[in-house]
């Protein structure tokens, strides 16, 4: 009786052929790691080793000189009951809900009406790109002489309406709004552009259709454009959030957090207790809440962006 045997299924590749491939690929693997370490290594070492030894130092005193003493989760029960901690962190979002809808709104707007028809519009690009080009200490000294009390916008309303301008600086009502208007120059330029390439990307057919049957601008920028762009928005939304909770710069420079603690963010908490108390575990303490504040937001951002979020258009 002879043997039956079992047809391979159509497409099925030799085994020989199987055997020659598995050589190659083991090769390609050793080829991948070896373009992948240094990545990789930079990763290991400036990132995620940094991250691992300010969780571990959180959980100690850890001052600069001297002893340190384990605390665990004495840090964060600090943190907890600081009453200037919990104000620095009111204050972090309070720039945070100021800043991002503005900057994504002036962004969205400016790269709306830079539309095809715009003569010029490289130029306007190039233009508003600029202060987010030019170093942020050199803005921010720009800016501090134009909200100085005897500064440009001082002596223009003294000359136009005879009044001396509010103390922009000095004063708890002004000082978080100039550092936001401030920080809104500086930085929409790079949404602009992502909007910018993003509303390139919308066919001219599509609108002229809806505007030949009688949709007007809102409605064409409603049901047309906006779904399209919903992705772009979702990046610069999600990035722009996450930058502002970083801020340090601006109110470090312009107001030393001032006036009292007013403009005081997280990471300027973080840079005080680490480099002028020189208390190393209450900064790693402050950063890793900032780190899961973060996180947590984005997480929440990330699961909701499936409702308006379109990908499919």
């Amino acid at each position: 009786m002879a043997t039956q045997t079992t047809a391979a299924p159509p497409g099925t590749p030799p085994r020989a052929a199987r055997a020659g491939r598995r050589p190659a690929l083991r090769r390609d693997g050793r080829y991948a790691s070896v373009f992948l370490a240094p990545s990789l290594g930079g990763l290991a070492l400036f990132t995620l080793f940094p991250t691992a030894m300010a969780l571990a130092i959180s959980l100690f005193d850890w001052p600069v000189f001297g002893d340190r003493k384990f605390l665990g989760f004495g840090n964060y029960s600090h943190l907890l009951g600081d009453p200037v901690f919990r104000r620095v962190v009111l204050n972090t979002a309070l720039f945070v809900v100021l800043y991002v809808p503005l900057n994504v709104v002036v962004s969205l707007g400016l790269a709306t009406w830079l539309g095809p028809k715009i003569r010029g519009r490289q130029a306007f690009r190039v233009l508003f790109f600029i202060p987010v080009m030019t170093p942020m200490v050199a803005n921010v000294m720009v800016w501090r002489l134009l909200f100085q009390p005897g500064g440009l916008l001082d002596a223009g309303m003294k000359s136009w309406f005879g009044v001396d301008a509010p103390n922009f600086l000095g004063s708890s009502n002004w000082a978080m709004p100039a550092i936001v208007a401030m920080s809104i120059w500086q930085g929409f330029g790079y949404n602009f552009l992502v909007f910018s390439a993003a509303l390139d990307q919308v066919p001219q057919s599509q609108l002229e259709s809806a505007q030949i049957d009688g949709a007007g601008p809102f409605q064409r920028f409603r049901y047309i454009t906006w779904p399209m762009i919903t992705p772009s928005i979702f990046f610069a939304t999600t990035m722009t959030l996450i930058t502002s909770f970083q801020v340090f710069a601006q109110p470090f420079i312009l107001t030393q957090g001032g006036p009292g603690v007013s403009t005081q963010t997280i990471v300027m908490y973080v840079y005080n207790q680490g480099w002028q108390f020189l208390s190393m575990g209450l900064a790693s303490a402050a950063g890793w809440v900032l780190f899961v504040i973060i996180m947590g937001i984005t997480a929440i951002q990330f699961v909701g962006q499936k409702k308006w979020v379109n990908y499919d258009v």
